[in-house]
């Protein structure tokens, strides 16, 4: 079974944003799945509309899995699964390789 982490730490801010300040406006994000001993990964960039914020959270007391759920929740269930998928065919991939690469040994 495969387990997928979701890593959003990394963000771009807007250092001041009508009233607020340190707006989270871009994460940067990269999801890691891992089987027993088996890992893939995706990254990429997720845009968060900072237009209607009603429930502002400051910067410093921001977390992880907050983030995570806004990204999630900007991407919509179809792009998140889409990512998913990928990291689980690139480790079906990796445990049983369509193809490989070979070297010809000259004797």
């Amino acid at each position: 079974m495969i387990t997928y982490d979701w890593n959003c730490k990394t963000v771009d801010v807007y250092p001041t944003d009508g009233d607020y300040t340190d707006v989270v406006y871009n994460v940067h994000w990269i999801v890691t799945g891992k089987d027993a001993d088996v890992s893939a990964t995706n990254i990429g960039t997720q845009v968060l509309d900072t237009s209607g914020i009603t429930d502002f959270i400051p910067f410093d007391e921001l977390t992880n899995e907050e983030v995570v759920a806004w990204t999630k929740a900007t991407m919509g269930d179809e792009q998140v699964a889409s990512i998913e998928a990928s990291i689980a065919s690139q480790i079906a991939d990796l445990i049983n390789p369509k193809s490989i690469t070979m070297t010809i040994v000259e004797k």
